[in-house]
């Protein structure tokens, strides 16, 4: 029996560099520490992004004019790249990982939300990682999640996790621009705070991903509020996601009282 699940959901913006090409070291990062984990007994939900961007890598500059159509495309092209890049890294560990494309009728109350529970807790019951991403293809806007960050709190939800770790290429929440001299890292957050006067959401190309700090603090914070203590830390170094598990002191922490372990 595992000691503890956690959902860790690495953003666009983690695993690319200022050209918007996919780093792959950073994935491998992160697949070490996933694997050193599963070590301890601790197994991983993990929610990527990137494949639309992968898939802009392929194609380039699309003629596509319209932004839904131009994205299902990108994605289409794009997913199964990424698979390949995580079960190579995966491989490269001895550790097995697995495709979950949800839709958000599987969040529903009902035989899809039933599915989608038995899909990950058969995954990880064999030590396979899953590892999740909107299904862009095929969602129509209805459906769609705002963003993986979304996508991420609803699965911890789901699943009952306990914890969550948002990965993004800042340090956490600040209270202004994060380059900004005067500006301090925000080391906790309630379910219930209200930061909104510290929030900019900034404009991001097509591709880079759809959630700002808004979105992220915003579903950290339902998960939060379910119990589910969530970390909003900086995915482009070293080894984060461990030194959160081990207690250490590392990005923006939303969950109900600050004792919780």
């Amino acid at each position: 029996m595992h000691k503890e699940l956690i959902v860790i959901k690495v953003g666009t913006n983690v695993m690319t560099n200022k050209d918007n090409r996919i780093v792959r070291p950073v994935l491998r990062r992160l697949v070490e520490q996933i694997a050193e984990l599963y070590e301890r007994d601790i197994l991983t939900i993990l929610v990527s992004s990137g494949s639309v961007i992968a898939g802009k890598e392929v194609l380039g500059n699309s003629t596509i004019e319209n932004d839904t159509q131009r994205r299902q495309v990108y994605s289409a092209i794009g997913q199964p790249r990424m698979m390949r890049l995580y079960y190579n890294i995966f491989h490269d560990f001895g550790m097995k990982c697995a495709q979950v494309l949800p839709t958000k009728r599987d969040f529903s109350p009902g035989v899809h939300r039933q599915n989608m529970i038995n899909c990950c807790e058969g995954l990880l019951s064999e030590g396979v990682i899953p590892i999740a991403n909107e299904d862009d293809a095929v969602s129509v806007t209805m459906s769609m999640f705002s963003d993986n960050d979304e996508l991420a709190s609803l699965i911890a939800q789901l699943m009952n996790a306990d914890k969550l770790i948002i990965l993004t290429d800042i340090d956490g929440l600040y209270t202004g621009h994060p380059n900004a001299d005067d500006s301090d890292l925000i080391p906790h957050v309630g379910p219930e705070d209200d930061f909104e006067k510290y929030i900019k959401d900034s404009n991001k190309a097509a591709g880079e991903g759809r959630g700002g700090m808004g979105s992220k603090l915003d579903y950290a914070q339902q998960a939060a509020a379910k119990s589910i203590p969530t970390f909003i830390a900086n995915g482009k170094k070293d080894r984060t996601i461990i030194d959160i598990i081990d207690g250490k002191d590392v990005g923006t922490r939303v969950a109900i009282e600050k004792q919780e372990a």
